[in-house]
C-alpha cells in the first residue's frame, strides 16, 4: 500500500516521504480500515509516540496521522460491534502506525459508525478536534449553562469546536487569537474576541473556564482571569499555574465511541460545523503538509477522493 512515512525525528514534515509499506494485519479486537480520509496534526512529529513504541523501542519508519474515516475491510479475532463494509471514523492508537496510508489497523473500540450523510472528509476532521473540545469542556472543565469560557485559538480546528459546543451548552464564549482570526472566531460563535497581540487579557474580566491550546506566557496570564473555584484546562502539557481556589488540569485526548456519536450527530443536524482548512490527495500530501500558506483549520488528506 502507499503511505506517508517518517524516519528522522529532527526533520519535521520536511522528512516525510511517500513510500510503499506492507498492508497491516488485524490483531485481536482490531479492524482493518480502508482509509478514505485522514486528519493530520502538525505537532504529531514532536510526540515521542510517533517514534517509539510503549517500551521505548524505535519503530521507524512510522506512519503518522491518527484521525480516520473509511470503510471496514477485515475483522480481527474477537472483534465485535463493527462489521465488514461499515463506514467508520475515529481516533487511532498513538503508538501504532497511523492513517496517512491506504489501510490502517485500529482497535474496534476506537471507532464509531459514520452515517452515510456525513462525507469522509468531514468525518476525518472530527476525532481529535471534536473529542478534545468535548472532553476539555465537559469531562475536565465541568462546564454548565450560564458559565463563561475563554477559548484560546478560537479560529483553529479545536477552538472552533470548543466555541460551538460551549455555546450549545449555554455558556458565554470569549475567543482569542491574532487580529486576522477575529472574524472567523466570531463566525463560529464567539461572543467577544481578544487579539492576543494587541489587547490584554485583563479586558476579559473573569471567567469560569479557560481552554488553553497555547501554553507559555498566555497560560500564566490566563490563570489570573479565572474566578475563584474556576478551572484551567490545558492540552499542551502540564500547567505551570493554578487559578485561585480552582483546578488546573492537563489531559491527552482519548477516543470514545459514545462521544464520537454525539459529535457526528451534531454535524448531521447542523448544530456543529467542521473547520477544514487544506484538503490534499495522498500523492500530494508531502507537498501539502510542507506548504507555508495552508489555510487555517484542519488539514485533511483525501486518500480515496
Amino acid at each position: 500500500m502507499k503511505a506517508i512515512v517518517v524516519t528522522d525525528q529532527t526533520a519535521g514534515t520536511a522528512g516525510m516521504t511517500l513510500a510503499e509499506r506492507p498492508e497491516p494485519k488485524a490483531a485481536i479486537n482490531d479492524v482493518i480500515v480502508q482509509v478514505h480520509a485522514s486528519g493530520f496534526v502538525s505537532t504529531e512529529l514532536a510526540w515521542p509516540s510517533t517514534w517509539t513504541d510503549r517500551a521505548g523501542r524505535d519503530r521507524t519508519p512510522s506512519i503518522p496521522g491518527h484521525e480516520v474515516a473509511g470503510v471496514v475491510t477485515a475483522l480481527g479475532y474477537g472483534t465485535t460491534g463493527l462489521s465488514v463494509g461499515q463506514r467508520v471514523f475515529g481516533l487511532t492508537d498513538w503508538h501504532r502506525d497511523g492513517t496517512l496510508a491506504e489501510y490502517v489497523a485500529v482497535e474496534a473500540r476506537n471507532l464509531a459508525p459514520l452515517p452515510g450523510d456525513v462525507d469522509f472528509t468531514a468525518g476525518a476532521s472530527l476525532p481529535i478536534s471534536g473529542l478534545t473540545a468535548w472532553q476539555g469542556l465537559f469531562e475536565h472543565g465541568r462546564l454548565q449553562a450560564g458559565q463563561s469560557v475563554l477559548a484560546h485559538g478560537a479560529a483553529g480546528s479545536v477552538g472552533t469546536m470548543v466555541t460551538q459546543l460551549a455555546r450549545e451548552c449555554g455558556a458565554y464564549v470569549i475567543g482569542t487569537g491574532r487580529a486576522a482570526d477575529r472574524q472567523k472566531a466570531l463566525d463560529f460563535g464567539a461572543q467577544e474576541f481578544i487579539d492576543l497581540d494587541n489587547d490584554t487579557l485583563d479586558d476579559v474580566g473573569v471567567v469560569d473556564l479557560v481552554i488553553d491550546v497555547i501554553g507559555g506566557d498566555i497560560q500564566k496570564r490566563s490563570a489570573g482571569v479565572i474566578r475563584a473555584g474556576g478551572t484551567l484546562v490545558s492540552i499542551v502539557g502540564p500547567t505551570e499555574v493554578r487559578p485561585v481556589d480552582g483546578l488546573a488540569v492537563d489531559f491527552v485526548v482519548e477516543s470514545d465511541r459514545g462521544q464520537l456519536r454525539e459529535i457526528v450527530q451534531r454535524v448531521r443536524d447542523g448544530r456543529l460545523r467542521t473547520n477544514i482548512g487544506t484538503v490534499s490527495t495522498l500523492d500530494d500530501a508531502v507537498a501539502a503538509l510542507n506548504a507555508t500558506d495552508r489555510r487555517q483549520g484542519k488539514t485533511i488528506i483525501s486518500v480515496r477522493p
